[in-house]
């Protein structure tokens, strides 16, 4: 059957999405694990922010060795999150409240248990043989290639089996499919069709640049210097990030798949969402998103690291308009999702909690040129949860331990009632501990309390929805003194000026002209902000994390 959301065919530009991890958002059943009734009962809360879709993590059947990213079988719920019947509750509940449902789709590989998988590695001439990619030991017996997994060591592991190595960009039970096969193709084109036709309006596609490896197999070669600068504030521990990945992800061959598979997404006004995990994203995402030839938008790790300077900020920014400009394509934005710790730990630098500087960090995701992506718990300032290494339950968390502590910590339950058992997300053991922290910023405290981060978050995305620019207008940044992010956002002759004070001391900054400030914005430091006209020229001060938009007085006066 064909989607009948057509009629809004472009939804998705400057939308903002809510992703659902599903373990851990609500537990209908009492077993401890999130699941898609959990999601139905709690789905009235996602519409009264006011987001326009939502992004449901992996809920497919799976050994769950990744929790969902290794699926065993693309067309069947995983029992632990329900049956087929629920999604399709889930689906039409979601519809009724006005908003979109969002699937995450893992093609670039599967689980080791997959019956592919199974075929393929019994023998080197079964009808699957090369659904994977196989290759033989080097003349030493040591893998083919150089080639690292981002969960650390080789990215390929020996089979007894056949008798070769297979590829592995994740965790060994994670074998990457072969798309240089066409049968490949096909078949993983089915399975998203399999969802266009149950009625879903989109896909997350996970790691998609992952999907298409070298050929010629070809080692990587060093990372520069540079580049292990940048990316050492982050993973510092990790050997992938010592590699340039020219050879292992992010090849050409990827596009003409993509512009396949748009076809299909078209046939049924279903949208792609590609998540491009690469060491120099842009310009991948601007070819993955040419205008309606691939993609929808896509995402990157951007706003997803330790860095968040201004410096910083600004240039990730600005890179990927330029890079998108030629091309048409668009972004999305996320500065919090299951991969890393949450922003309001994460950007905090090491400082106690402060709900201003909460409502700084959505307010500018609110803000940026694209769409963008509210990870659930942002809404309430969750701050990043502290779990004992003998609770972990995260593989990469277990590896890199103390290092690196996994991802856990932003994916305990969701905090639905401070004074219940398990906060409300479940009568029975959790899967993972609820955070003693979370308890005081549970969603019935904060949904009574009109100066909290929910009221403040529901007041932002409503207020966001009337100011059309903000969803389409260009973005163009302006020099500014630290710790100020100044940009402008316009649509025609409609502009709208963002001041964003990033420290937590006062700091002036003189206007480029006389603004007016906006009215209706939520921002409870807009009243903090002042506006002072001296002959020609006029200074605005900014209070600690304020934030100030303004319109220019010329065009009040239009």
């Amino acid at each position: 059957m064909l989607s009948n959301h057509s009629s809004n065919s472009e939804w998705w530009r400057g939308a903002v999405i809510y992703q659902i991890y599903p373990r851990s958002f609500m537990d209908s059943n009492g077993d401890g694990i999130g699941d898609l009734p959990g999601i139905t009962s709690r789905l009235e809360h996602v519409a009264a922010l006011g987001v326009d879709a939502i992004w449901v993590s992996p809920f497919f059947r799976s050994p769950m060795k990744d929790f969902g990213y290794d699926v065993s079988d693309y067309r069947d719920v995983d029992p632990i999150f329900g049956t087929l019947a629920d999604f399709d509750e889930m689906l039409a509940r979601a519809h009724s409240l006005g908003l979109k449902i969002i699937i995450d789709q893992v093609l670039s590989h599967t689980s080791d248990q997959h019956a592919w998988f199974a075929e393929s590695r019994s023998s080197r001439d079964n009808p699957k043989a090369d659904w994977y990619v196989w290759a033989d030991p080097r003349p030493d017996g040591t893998p083919p290639t150089n080639w690292l997994s981002v969960f650390g060591g080789s990215a390929w592991q020996w089979d007894s089996r056949r008798r070769q190595y297979y590829l592995h960009s994740f965790l060994k039970e994670q074998p990457d499919l072969n798309f240089h096969c066409a049968e490949v193709q096909e078949a993983l084109l089915g399975e998203v069709r399999f969802w266009c036709e149950r009625g879903v309006d989109g896909f997350r596609f996970d790691a998609c640049n992952h999907q298409f490896h070298d050929a010629q197999l070809r080692d990587n070669p060093p990372a520069s210097t540079a580049a292990l600068d940048e990316v050492s504030t982050v993973r510092a521990d990790n050997p992938y990030a010592m590699q340039q990945h020219l050879y292992d992800k992010s090849q050409m061959e990827n596009l003409l798949f993509l512009e396949n598979l748009r076809k299909l997404l078209d046939d049924y006004g279903a949208v792609a969402l590609g998540e491009v995990g690469d060491e120099n994203a842009p310009p991948v995402m601007a070819q993955y998103t040419e205008l309606g030839r691939r993609l929808h938008l896509a995402y990157s790790f951007s706003l997803l690291t330790a860095e968040h300077s201004v410096q910083h900020l600004r240039h990730q920014v600005e890179t990927l308009d330029q890079a998108l400009a030629p091309t048409g394509g668009w972004g999305c934005w996320a500065v919090s999702n299951h991969d890393v710790p949450r922003v309001a730990t994460r950007w905090s630098n090491g400082k106690p909690e402060d709900t201003r500087r909460d409502r700084l960090w959505l307010t500018l995701l609110l803000t940026l040129r694209g769409s963008a992506s509210i990870y659930q718990g942002e809404e309430l300032g969750l701050p990043e949860a502290e779990v004992p290494f003998e609770l972990l339950q995260d593989p990469y968390g277990r590896a890199f331990w103390p290092e690196f502590k996994g991802r856990d910590g932003c994916r305990t339950p969701m905090p639905w009632k401070a004074d219940e058992l398990h906060a409300g997300f479940t009568t029975g053991g959790p899967w993972l501990p609820v955070h003693g922290r979370h308890l005081p910023l549970a969603v019935d405290r904060q949904s009574t309390d009109p100066d909290s981060m929910l009221a403040f978050s529901r007041a932002l995305l409503h207020w966001r929805r009337t100011q059309p620019l903000l969803r389409t207008g260009s973005i163009a940044f302006f020099d500014a003194p630290e710790p100020v992010l100044w940009f402008e956002r316009r649509e025609g002759s409609q502009s709208l000026q963002a001041l964003f004070n990033m420290g937590d001391e006062s700091v002036s900054v003189a206007l480029r002209e006389a603004l007016v400030p906006l009215p209706g914005h939520p921002h409870s430091p807009q009243a903090g902000a002042r506006v002072q006209a001296s002959g020609d020229s006029c200074m605005l001060t900014l209070p600690p994390y304020g934030v100030f938009f303004g319109r220019p007085a010329s065009e009040e006066q239009m």
